[in-house]
This record gives C-alpha cells, structure tokens and sequence, in this order.
C-alpha cells in the first residue's frame, strides 16, 4: 500500500469518527434540548384566566372571573399586581377589557364577587410632569395611568410583565411570600420618576397615611383602612385594617417629596372621591420637599432621578398587616438582596412544589393549561395573614403570635365549602387546619364565640348565608384532620348554628335558600356530635335538618318561601330569581338538601319525578354555561346538582354534563371563567369534577364518581396524615367521544358503586375506569 492510499484511508477513517461523533453529540444536545423543553406543570399555569370583571361577553350583572393576573406564591400575603380601576363591583382591581393601568399595588383579592378591597401601596413609574391623581380609565391624560397593549404583557406563576406606553417603561413584577420586588426598565429621561400613592384603595381609600424616609435607600409607614374609607361592600363588609410597608429602591433617594391632598371634608367612600371636587383636590395636591416624613388624610410619594436607555430601577417592599418592625423581617427574609431573576425562579418553584402532588397525564394542552391554572387559583386563599415571626393582628385588634400554625384570613365561606376545601382536605390538609385555627381564634378572640360566614381581615362580613365554616370544620373532622381544640370547635360550631339557624319556626321566614342552607349545617353539626358520641345533641340536630321540608308547597310542587306567619308568599314560577333565593331563583336552589336526598325524592314524588324533574333542569342550560336560570354554572348553589344525577339511577348522565361543563364552561383566556371565581370555588369545582371526583354533601366523606378528563391522574398524599402515598385514577381508553364510565374498579376488585370514600382514597391505591362511547345503563348507586 501507498504512502499516499493510507493516507486517504486514514482521512475517511477521520471523517468518519468525526461524522460519528458529531451525529452523537447532535443527537444528545437534541435530546438535552428536548428534556430542557418540556413543559413542567408550573408552565402552564397562566395567571390571565379569568382576569376580567365586564366585558363585551357579559350577560349578567355578576360579570366574569375578576382574577387578578399579576405575581403571588401559593397562598402567600402579598399578591403584587397591576391595577386598571378602583372604583365599583371590580375586587380584584384589574380588567382585561380596561386599556389603562394605574400601577401595581401590593394586596389583592381574587375572584370577589363584591366591592372589592386591598389593592394597597399602589407603585407607578412615570417620566415627565409629576401628576398626583391616578385619572379616569378612557382619560389617561387626567392623571398618572398609561396606556398599554396586551402584546407586551406575559402572564406567568409568579411573574407578570407589561410596557407602559405613556412612559416607555417596562414593569416585571415578582412576589416572595411576604414581600415583593419590581423591575422598571425606563427609557433615556431626565425626569424618569418612581411614585407611590398610599391612599390608594379597591372600592374606596385609606383613610389616613404614614410615610418616613428612613436613608438614602428606604421608606417605611402605614395606611389605615377602615369601613369609613370604602373598600368591602363600600364599607358594608366591615373591612377594618393598617398596611405596613418597608421599602427599598435600588436607587438612593436624592431628589425626592411628598404630596398632601387637602380633600373635601366628606365621607371617604368610593361614591363621594369620585366626584370632581374630590378629584380636583387630588390633582392640585400641595407637593412637599425637604421634610423626612409626613402623616395626612391623602398622601403619596415620590422620587425623581435621570435614566439611561434601559437603565434598570428596582423597588422591592415587605409587607405586614402589624407593625412595620414586621414589614422589615418580612422583607429581610423573604429578599434581601437586589436579584430580581432570583426571586422570580423562587417564585416559581413555589408553585412548582405546591402543584406536584396532583400530576394529570393524557388531555389536551388546553386542559392542562385550564387544569394547572385552576389549580393555581384553588392555592391563593386562605391566605397567610401571620408574619414571618408568627405575629398577626386578632380579632381583638391584639397582637398575638402563633409558633403552631399559619393564622389565615380570606374565608370567602358560602363559595368555597363546596368545592375548594373538599379539595384541599385531599391534597393540603395542614392547610385545613391553619383554617380551622385561624376561625376558632377569631370566635375567640372576637368574643362572639361563634364562626364567621364570610371571614376578610378579621373581619366578620356577614356576607352571603349560610354556616359554611360549620362544613369546613365537621367535613375536616369526619376525615380525620383534627390538628385544633375539638371540643372548641364542636362548642364553637354549635353555637353558631344556633346563632344563625331556621330557630323555632323551623324555617326561616321569607327564605327559601336561608332555610334549606341551614338544615344542612343542623345536619353536619349533627354529623359531628354523633361522631364525639353526643348522642342526645346529634339527635336534636339530626331532626333540626329535616325542618326544609316545611317550606315544600304541595300547590307548586316545589319549595315555597313563607312569613313568619305561616303564610306562603307570592308564587311567580320556578325560574324567576328572587322569591326569597339568593343570587338564584327556586329552581336551582331547591336543589340544595345535599344531606337527605332520599328525602328529596320522598317531597317530589319519588326517585321517577326526582330523576325527570333534575333531567328537565339541564335541558334548558345555555351551552355556553352563562348566566341562566337553569343550571347556572357561574354560580355555587347548583354546583353540586350534576353529581345527583348518580343518585337518580343515571350516573351517565353525571358524566355527559360534567364533561361538558368541563369542555365548554372553561378556557385559556381571560374569559376562561363563566363566572365569578370566588377565592377558588369555581377552578376548585374544574380540578375534582376533571380528575372525576366530587362531593354532593361535605361531611358525609363520599365523593360521586364521574368522566375524568384526562387518562392518569396521580395524587402524592400527605404522610403526615394519611397512610397512603399515592393515590391513582385510571380512565382506560378515554377519549372526546369515549366519556362514558363501563365499569370501575378499586384496587383491582369491581366497584358496584358511583362514590367513593375519602378514606378508600388516602388509603392509597388505584381507582380504574373503563370507558367508552355510549353509556352504560346501570342504577347502582
């Protein structure tokens, strides 16, 4: 052989090695790519579903979602999000459908359904002339909001991004569980600007304000919010609470100053600062310079300094709800360093460790979006009302301090008994029992020694009906979570049914939803009192719960509100709201006896009529699943009426409807919610009814078997709790078209049956559904 022919051999050769490794090292970059690339559950949680209070959809005066979009950490105190409107029925402070924003405030309710609240330390950065009043929606130039677009927002667990296009600045927010940090990007600006409006409100404003210059670098101060000044219900929800802010800015403090608005001497709700002679006063606010703090009725901050183009400004602020002392360890816990990208990753591995314990495979890319979002919204509230050193403010107006628990607040109860604490008694059981501390201390320590209704800030509201703390405890108890004073929370739970209850009429007079609501607490204080072997009491009780029946009108065939008197009032039809039903007609309120449906069918007629007349109630239903008088979706009373249909002998139509409502009552959008998401009840209803489970009746522990949406659903449970480690759901061959349940097994023996106990599920374990395209017609039950 040649010189010259090894030569080439030897050049192939190299070729080839080289092709080889170059294919190889293709070939694992690809694959490394590819693992770096796919989507974890936290990536498709997107945080705009459901931000949008009215809009060009609505049908109703109840509007939509009323999410907000902006940046939280599971079941955090600070939720830093932007804010498009203060005024009206718009809780969460931010509207899709709203083409301006005032800034980004650090406090935010989700889904409410009322005037809303929080929304406090509102922080705005501006450029140019500085302007002390927030201005109008469709006014931008009457105050300090900008314009924006949707194309340059991004919505994402932890994270929300928008350019303001009046000023040219990019704003990132990010939020630790009590603190959170913003990033200003600004233009080339001699007076770029950071302002801070601390009289700032939902639905109203704090009525009075601290600020002080504590360096170069920080502010502290307060803002005090009481009924006066607005905020829930326009002051109606008893909303009574101080901010404290410690703030910092990661550039000094050199040309700084206050505004002071001598406002009119008028009530501080919403319906008097709207006015122009308010909101004159606001505009042409004294501007103060030199002074190192200041205290008034309608103050604000600012900070003026040049930029360079894409010069970067963050300000990142602890928040509490005692002292400002709090505000600060808050802050020096949670960030204290100036890595904006750090605390955002921290943020969204939060969320990413919150939602690992419940893994759906199979469905589309949509349902996975709507599922994990869903299931992001169910993790907002309760939410931490404690400090990081255990301090919270009680209901006595005290400081007190908890090493045991997490003290919580939001308990938005009428809504989320439902769905959302069924759920979280699964998958967050210790966050049930912060709850049921947080309610028995404010029983306690408010010294009405019986549960709020609908529990803000301490606040008890009184708003909606009901006893649904009195569910959340009994449903909690008879599932064995039970990390609080049982004795106190029997007492506590008894008194307040005893409170608030159909009393000696055995009705309540003029109410159909009144009644029926609370027969059911009689008959879960009746479930727990037999439990703790109170026999005489869970007898009492026992009996107290049949008292619905004394409002079914043998004339209408159906419930019929009467007076104290005995005498039935005015019939004007089943599905005309009103007639004494809440935020429904009696129609779908009649269907809430969730704890004696045999007893139902008896007033009706029996299982025949019971199972025509819950049929005709969904033939009417919209498909869109918008308000309606029929099954309404957008609202809690019928949410648990699907699942009866189990209990009426056609469990496939339980499966039909829900998956449905699954489909077409839910999407990726800022419509994505039908309605209200009241503080997690609706995407708590999406994650039980798409994994195919949920409760008719909270506290008897059986959940209705339904369609699941998705093939495998894997629920990591609590060792601190339950014995199990993991629960499975199996749908074999599912599909769009295969929704129909052929027959289900338990752990691998034939389930005869269309529930399931919450015991057979934390035992571990693997419930198999096979499925397929036409129903099964089977009547066990």
């Amino acid at each position: 052989m040649s010189v010259s022919t090894t030569k080439i051999i030897v050049l192939i050769i190299g070729i080839a090695l080289s092709s080889l490794v170059t294919i190889s090292c293709s070939s694992s970059t690809s694959s490394e790519k590819s693992v770096a690339t796919e989507k974890q559950p936290v990536d498709y949680i997107n945080p705009i579903i459901g931000a949008i209070t009215y809009g060009k959809k609505t049908k109703d005066a109840h509007g939509f979602g009323k999410t907000f979009p902006g940046a939280a950490t599971p079941f955090g105190l600070v939720q830093l999000s932007p804010d498009t409107v203060s005024d009206g029925d718009n809780g969460s402070g931010y509207s899709y459908e709203h083409p301006t924003i005032e800034g980004f405030s650090f406090t935010h309710m989700s889904g409410v359904g009322w005037f809303g609240d929080l929304g406090n330390f509102l922080v705005t950065p501006t450029t140019g002339k500085l302007q002390t009043n927030r201005g109008v929606s469709d006014d931008p130039e009457s105050g300090y909001r900008s314009r924006f677009t949707h194309d340059t927002e991004v919505t994402k667990a932890g994270y929300y991004a928008v350019t303001l296009d009046d000023y040219k600045v990019k704003a990132e927010l990010t939020a630790a569980p009590r603190a959170g940090i913003i990033r200003f990007t600004y233009p080339k600006q001699d007076s770029s600007r950071v302002q801070i409006d601390l009289s700032r409100r939902v639905g109203g404003t704090s009525t009075e304000q601290y600020i002080k210059v504590e360096n170069e670098n920080t502010i502290s101060g307060w803002m005090k919010c009481p009924p006066e000044g607005g905020g829930w219900g326009a002051g109606a929800g008893n909303a009574d609470y101080m901010v404290y802010f410690y703030c910092q800015f990661s550039k000094p403090l050199k040309d700084y100053g206050f505004w002071n608005a001598a406002t009119p001497d008028v009530p501080r709700k919403m319906r008097f600062i709207r006015k122009d002679d308010y909101q004159l006063a606001i505009k042409d606010a004294e501007i103060i310079r030199g002074k190192r703090e200041l205290q008034g009725k309608h103050i604000g901050f600012f900070t003026n300094f040049s930029t360079t183009e894409g010069e970067e400004v963050l300000v990142k602020s602890g928040v509490s709800f005692v002292s400002v002392e709090g505000a600060k360890e808050n802050l020096e816990h949670d960030i204290k360093h100036w890595d904006f990208d750090k605390t955002k990753e921290e943020a969204r591995n939060l969320w990413n460790n919150a939602i690992k314990d419940v893994v759906v495979s199979g469905g589309t890319a949509d349902e996975k979006t709507i599922f994990y979002t869903s299931l992001y919204h169910t993790m907002i509230d309760p939410r931490t009302f404690s400090d990081v050193n255990g301090n919270y403010i009680g209901a006595d107006k005290k400081v007190h301090q908890t090493k045991d628990f997490t003290y919580r607040t939001i308990f938005s109860g009428w809504d989320v008994f439902r769905s959302q604490f069924p759920l979280q008694t699964i998958i967050n059981p210790t966050l049930v029992n912060d709850e049921i501390n947080s309610l028995l201390q404010m029983a306690e320590l408010s010294g009405n020694n019986y549960l709020p209704r609908w529990e803000m800030l301490n606040s008890y509201s009184g708003c909606m009906l009901g006893n649904p703390a009195v569910s959340v405890i009994v449903d909690a108890y008879e599932k064995g979570i039970r990390n609080y004073d049982i004795e106190k929370a029997f007492e506590f739970s008894k008194n307040t049914v005893d409170h608030t209850g159909n009393g000696e009429l055995g009705y309540s007079h003029n109410h159909i939803s009144k009644t029926l609501e609370y027969a059911y607490s009689d008959w879960a204080l009746a479930t727990m009192a037999k439990s703790l072997g109170k026999d005489a009491i869970a007898d009492e009780y026992f009996k107290k719960s049949k008292n619905y029946k004394n409002i079914w009108n043998d004339e209408v065939n159906w419930f019929r509100a009467k007076d104290s008197t005995g005498k039935w009032l005015e019939w004007k039809g089943k599905t005309v709201h009103g007639q004494g039903c809440i935020e429904s007609n009696p129609f779908q309120q009649g269907w809430f006896v969730p704890h004696d449906i045999d007893g139902l069918k008896k007033l009706m007629g029996g299982e025949e009529a019971f199972k025509n007349e819950l049929i005709s109630f969904f033939e009417k239903t919209p498909e869109d699943f918008l308000w309606n008088n029929y099954y309404n979706h957008p609202n809690e009373p019928v949410h648990h009426v699907p699942f009866m249909l189990n209990e009426a002998g056609v469990p496939y139509l339980t499966q039909k409807i829900t998956r449905q409502i699954c489909n077409d009552a839910y999407g990726t959008d800022a419509y994505g919610l039908c309605g209200n998401e009241d503080v997690g009840q609706l995407s708590a209803w999406y994650v039980l009814t798409s994994i195919g489970i949920h409760p008719i009746a909270p506290g008897d522990n059986k959940y209705q078997i339904s369609s699941p949406v998705f093939n495998k659903i894997e629920i990591n449970l609590d060792a601190n709790y339950y014995k199990g480690k993991t629960f499975t759901i199996i749908a074999n061959n599912n599909s769009k078209d295969n929704i129909y349940i052929q027959s289900i097994k338990l752990n691998d023996k034939p389930l005869q049956r269309y529930w399931i106990s919450h015991q057979e599920i934390t035992q571990g374990g693997v419930l198999e559904l096979e499925m397929g395209p036409e129903p099964l017609m089977n009547t066990n039950k």
